[in-house]
Parts: C-alpha cells; structure tokens; sequence
C-alpha cells in the first residue's frame, strides 16, 4: 500500500462545470503579444493564471545568455496584454548557464506562493546532452523576479526535466529523461530542493514499461498520477522505439502501464504521445497523440482519445491535416464541458489550428493560424476564470518568433481552486475575476470562513461536512460556481 491511504482521507474534490454546448458563440481571436526575441523567442509551454491574475510562462530561447538565439526568459502578461519579462536564463555570468537554459516546460504556482520549473539544460553538473552542456535543472522563482535554482540534474537522476506539478501533499512531481536505464524518470522533490527519483524507465525487458516521458504528470481524483511516454511499450512498429503508452503511478512509484499504442493495424488508434493528459469531470482521461490515426500525414496526423483509469482506450479524432496535423500539446477541459486544444502544424497553409472537441469526439476548428496571427501552437491552452483561453505560439507574429493570444467563445466567468482536491481543514485558495466584495463561500452547500485577499484571490479552509462537489462564491456581481452538477 503507498503512503498515501486515500481510501481512509476525507477528501473533497473541487470539480470544475459540466454541461453540453448547444451551439459554438460568436468568437473573438486576439495577438495579446508578439515577441521580438529580446523579451523571448519560441514559447513551448502552457500559460499558467497566478493569484495575483495575471499569467506567467516560459519562453524557451530568446532573452540573453550564451545560447544561440538566448537561453530562454520567464515571463508574466496581463489578461490585457501587458507583458513583463521576469527572468533572463544564463544571466549569472560566466561560461556556464549554472541556473539553467532553454525552459520549455510551463511554470506551476505553489500553495506558497512562488512558481516552479523545469529548464531543459544547463545547471551545476557536466552533461552534455544533445549538445548542450548541463542536464538541466528545477527552480524556484517569485512572482517579483527572483530565481533560485533547486536542484541540477546529473543524468543519473534524470536529464532534460518536463513540467512539474505539485501534489496534495504539498510536493512536487515530475518526468525527465536519462535515469539508470538511459530511458527517463519519474521524481518527486520538495519545495525546499530534496529529489528522489521514484521510476526509472525500461526497468522491463524492450522497455514494454515506456521510454522517453517527454511531458508532465497529472494526480487524478484516486490519489495516482498518470502520463504518457513518447516511445516504448510493447508495440515496435513505429519510426521511434516503440510507439509510446499511458501509465499510472503511486506516489509510492509503483508503476502500471496501461496501455501501448499503435495496439491496432497500422496504428490507427495512434502513435508516439507528445503531451500529457487531463481527467476529465466524468472520471476518465484524455489525451492527444503526435501521430497515428486513419489519415496519411505521412505516419498518420494524430489523434484525439480517451482511456479510462482501467487503461481501455477509444479514439474519439483522427486528424487529416486540414483540421491540423502533429500536435504536441494536451487538452484542456473548459467549463462547458468540452476540450481544447491546439494542432502545431495543420490547417490552410500548415501553420496550425485551434480546435475544440466534444467528450463522444464531434470536432471544431475555431483558429487556423495565418503566420501574421502567430503559427505552430506548441504548448496547450489555459482557460482563465475570465472565461477566455489563452495560448502562445511558437513561431509567426510581427517578428517571426511567436506570440501570446486570446480567444474568447462566449463563456462567462467562474472560479477555480489552485488544487484539486482538499482534506476537511486544508487551505485552499480560490482563483476569480472581481471578488472583492463577496460575501459567500460554500464547498458543495457547506458554507465557510472565508478571507478576500484581492480581487482575483480568496483563500478559505474545507469546511467540516463538505462533500464532492460545488464550490461557489457569491460576489456583488452574481454567484460564481467551479460546477453545476449535471442532470
């Protein structure tokens, strides 16, 4: 059994609204920025929303430092549009980028307050991993600017780290590749900077456990994390190493793999997973492959699917090129109970799409980017409780090296709490638009105490008897909710 007895806790999940689109609302599209290498260059990684409202990202060249092109810059934007750079990588002088370079996963904001992240390369140890020298590293930065670096990968421990999040029991976990077998990592490490590798990949024969987890975890409503690796599993058939999987994990580092790809002729259920995956408020996962599916693209466009905890997958979208192709980006569930997503190459003249899906699989292209727009969306959306996406894009925009834009579908504003899930007594911070002045908070009908912090943050504590379900704040301006419950 882990350490983590979830069948014993009291555990609230906050979930977020759940309900069928009837119709697709007027939309409006915006380039909020458009970099120009010295504020950055090549955003990879979702945007994250911050307490304080504002978003923050990571811009993986551009900035100062050593590398071609920069080493990568941190940023926050206004919802607005107002963009301040926070952090330049390798500005520590020297010859070595001993604080990092080339961030290309996102930021997550912690319970305490400050972001953390990953950089590709760069840190205290000799590496030299395609090139570059440094394994990379995990920071900590404030939201004024100011960045410690935790710990430097030294290969052994993993190389190249993904994205982090941060668990229910206040630590951080994460992939990354290299580890024991050359095949990558799964780790957790403290907000104070002590790692511990929990998984090292091809511990199985053929590597049928995975191989290259390229992207982030996700902790699911059973206390497990879940993920995907790029290549591995008992599938050989494709260009890579084998054609990827889905796995599970306890906090424990007891790892399942649920599900190998290209199962099927020809590798119509997909191939080769670039992006991590959301739970969606019906129980089940859902995630994007970078190739594979019925189409030609040439070794298929890729694919929408869902795969339940138990590991059955269905493909829910095959991709032909005019609707996208090769997506490296998840999904993100908003709260009329569809997903989004972006496709990094695809559409008119290949240069990328916006798109929405249905949870039975009935899809809609909202953007198709035109280069002055931005093109090759890289990196997810993010829905702000505004009600409006944002994104970025890799390339394209007034400069040629990517852009943060907005696209509004007609959604209303809501809130959202800054984890998950919550034992009765836990702190919890709640994320809106316009709270000053509310006057009610109650966890699925418990009301609680309750603090307004700003505008955009409440922060509050489980109430005794809360239940699964609603959260809602009452405010001046009418009642927010994280969920309706469905009929």
């Amino acid at each position: 059994m882990n350490k983590f007895n979830w069948g014993m806790r009291v555990c609230v999940l906050f979930l977020l609204w759940v309900g069928a689109a009837v119709s697709l609302p007027a939309q409006t599209f915006k380039t909020l920025h458009s970099f120009d290498g010295t504020d950055g260059a090549g955003p990879a990684a979702s945007l994250v929303q911050a307490t304080n409202g504002n978003l923050y990202g990571t811009t993986e060249s551009g900035g100062t430092g050593n590398c071609s092109g920069g080493c990568g810059t941190i940023f926050k934007i206004s919802p607005s549009g107002r963009l301040t750079t926070l952090y330049k990588f390798c500005s520590r002088g020297g010859n070595r980028c001993t604080d990092g370079e080339l961030p290309v996963a996102g930021l997550v904001q912690g319970t305490d307050g400050n972001f953390y992240g990953t950089t590709y390369y760069g840190g205290a140890n000799s590496c030299n991993v395609n090139g570059y020298n440094g394994c990379g590293t995990v920071f900590k930065i404030t939201p004024g600017g100011k960045l410690t670096t935790l710990h430097s990968f030294n290969n052994t421990d993993g190389a190249v780290p993904a994205s982090l999040i941060q668990a229910t029991n206040g630590a951080l976990y994460g992939t990354a590749g290299g580890g024991a077998n050359g095949a990558g990592t799964v780790f957790t490490i403290t907000p104070g900077g002590v790692l511990t590798t929990l998984y090292n990949f091809c511990s199985q024969i053929n590597c049928t456990d995975g191989d290259e987890p390229n992207t982030g975890l996700i902790q699911a409503t059973d206390g497990n994390f879940y993920g995907t690796t790029f290549a591995g599993g008992a599938n050989n058939t494709c260009v890579y190493a084998g054609c990827g999987t889905v796995f599970t994990i306890t906090p424990g580092g007891v790892l399942t793999t649920l599900y190998s790809f290209c199962s099927q002729i020809n590798c119509t259920d997909g191939d080769n997973p670039l992006a991590g995956l959301v739970q969606g408020t019906d129980g089940n996962l859902y995630g994007t492959t970078f190739e594979g599916g019925t189409n030609a693209c040439p070794n298929g466009c890729g694919t929408v699917f869902t795969i339940t905890p138990g590991g059955a997958l269905t493909t829910l979208h095959s991709f032909d090129g005019t609707d996208g192709a090769n997506t490296y980006a998840g999904l993100v569930q908003a709260t009329n109970g569809n997903f989004y997503g972006t496709m990094s190459n695809g559409g008119p003249i290949g240069a990328g799409t916006i798109f929405t899906i249905t949870p039975s699989g009935m899809l809609t292209t909202l953007q198709s980017f035109d280069l002055t727009d931005g093109a090759n969306p890289n990196a997810g959306l993010v829905q702000d409780t505004n009600g409006t996406f944002y994104g970025t894009t890799g390339t394209g925009g007034a400069n040629s090296v990517g852009t943060i834009f907005s696209l509004s579908v007609g959604l209303g504003p809501f809130v959202a709490t800054q984890l998950a899930s919550g034992q009765v007594g836990a702190a919890v911070k709640i994320l809106g638009t316009n709270l000053t002045g509310a006057t009610s908070v109650t966890f699925n009908g418990t009301p609680a105490t309750f603090k307004v912090k700003s505008k955009s943050e409440i922060t509050t504590t489980v109430p005794t008897g809360a239940t699964t379900g609603t959260v809602q704040v009452v405010t001046p301006g009418g009642t927010l909710s994280s969920n309706v419950p469905s009929g």
